[in-house]
């Protein structure tokens, strides 16, 4: 059955089996995977994917499921244990009806991206990045490149929806100088000028090569530069902790900030899906209303949490168009970045280290918003406004607030984000902390 039908056909069924509001998204797409290995393709596979999303609400009561493939008959299995979960599952205090549509959709966003991906392509671009990085001094290469091309279908019981196509391709290489010395980047683009497979490969070769014998540094305090990578880790959590849902909760340390300070004035965070051609551009959010450009921190000011229509009327202000039907959330966050150059951050830190990668964010505490990460792949020292070396057994441990107030500078090159451990599209650029505390791993 063609995805218009199935929306149709799934909206009518929850209306009729007694729902009082209902949204379907239907997602079809053809996504080509290439993996290597020792500086080798190793796998290279295409596949059809297909998703159907179903939401309902009876009143307060709402619940939400996902199937892969088309298939009418799982369909409304899924809509019946839908239901069935709905009337099981205790009441909000807050009901919010869908907003009423039809609405009106930016024409540039519903063409979305048409990036053409053919195998040879993908290939090429694979063997470039692989010998950038050989050609920047690393030995071996390891890492993926995926290029998904598809449409997505969006139907609700308020007469609100439509589609849109997109387009990405995502490469991830790591690249080792040594056994202990890495270097990693990525390229995310929705548009073939923005892809740089040889720009990725020739950075994660440079991080190896300058990651080679790290000694064991000193815990403490220093002045940090981070670099895209792990800067795009921490200002996701700012745009996953700005959601209204997660402060109602009592899990953000965002909570009872709005027209506070959160961040140095240096820093300006913005969700702006409407920009066609980035990675994270849509049309429209989960709720059926055109997307739109909101700030969340204005020169270090806390300005808005991001709101679907319930969170909206339980907070007693207006949606800002970031359904997440359940969760609120980001969809394309970018940084304002400086002036600086990568060079020019390097040289005015007198004594410091920088933190190329890391993984593992873990929460001491949600609420104050202490935490650490493992920072990994290359992690180098600087003294004197240089590189000096690199360093190894350290643990970033301290506060997320505390981090954002203590940047003193960015870079004007930023990147696009987008990883395992980056699942919100970022534009990222270096960023300098004047504190940043550094601890001992625990084994």
């Amino acid at each position: 059955m063609e995805p218009e039908k199935i929306c149709k056909h799934i909206v009518s069924e929850a209306l009729r089996r007694g729902a009082t509001d209902a949204v379907v998204e239907v997602y079809v797409g053809r996504e080509h995977m290439i993996k290597f290995a020792n500086n080798t393709i190793v796998s290279a596979e295409s596949r059809i994917v297909g998703s159907i999303d179903i939401f309902v609400a009876i009143e307060g009561k709402r619940a939400a499921t996902s199937i892969e493939g088309l298939n009418m008959q799982r369909a409304r299995e899924a809509l019946e244990h839908a239901i069935q979960l709905a009337r099981l599952a205790p009441p909000s205090d807050t009901y919010a009806p869908l907003p009423r549509g039809p609405f009106k959709y930016d024409e540039k966003l519903l063409k979305g991206s048409r990036m053409r991906g053919d195998p040879d392509m993908l290939i090429d671009s694979v063997n470039a990045a692989i010998n950038a990085a050989l050609s920047a001094g690393a030995e071996r290469t390891a890492g993926s490149l995926v290029y998904t091309r598809g449409r997505t279908w969006l139907l609700t019981s308020g007469d609100a929806g439509g589609s849109y196509e997109d387009s990405m391709i995502e490469l991830s290489i790591r690249a080792l100088a040594s056994d202990n010395a890495a270097g990693h980047f990525v390229s995310i683009a929705a548009r073939r000028e923005d892809f740089k497979p040889e720009e990725t490969g020739r950075r994660a070769g440079e991080l190896a090569a300058m990651a080679v014998n790290p000694t064991e540094a000193e815990p403490g305090t220093y002045e940090a530069l981070l670099g895209p990578m792990t800067f795009a880790n921490l200002v996701e959590e700012i745009g996953e902790h700005d959601s209204a849902f997660h402060v109602e909760s009592g899990l953000s340390f965002l909570a009872d900030k709005i027209g506070e300070s959160v961040a140095s004035g240096k820093f300006t965070l913005i969700d702006d899906p409407t920009i066609p051609g980035t990675p994270g551009a849509r049309p429209f959010d989960d709720e059926g209303l055109p997307t739109r450009r909101n700030i969340l921190i204005e020169g270090g000011i806390l300005k808005t949490y991001l709101h679907n229509s319930a969170t909206a009327k339980k907070f007693n202000t207006e949606t800002t168009a970031n359904a997440g039907l359940i969760v609120p959330h980001p969809f394309n966050l970018i940084v304002e970045g400086g002036s600086g150059s990568l060079d020019k951050l390097i040289s005015s830190i007198d004594d410091g280290i920088f933190v190329t990668n890391d993984w593992y964010l873990r929460y001491h505490n949600y609420r104050t918003g202490d935490f650490s990460t493992i920072p990994r792949d290359a992690m180098l020292r600087i003294r004197k406004g240089g590189i000096d070396g690199a360093v190894k057994g350290l643990r970033i441990s301290d506060n997320i607030v505390r981090v954002f107030r203590n940047i003193r500078e960015m870079s004007g090159e930023r990147y696009w984000i987008l990883w395992w451990e980056v699942e919100t599209p970022i534009y990222a650029p270096y960023a300098v902390i004047n504190e940043l505390n550094f601890t001992r791993p625990t084994s």
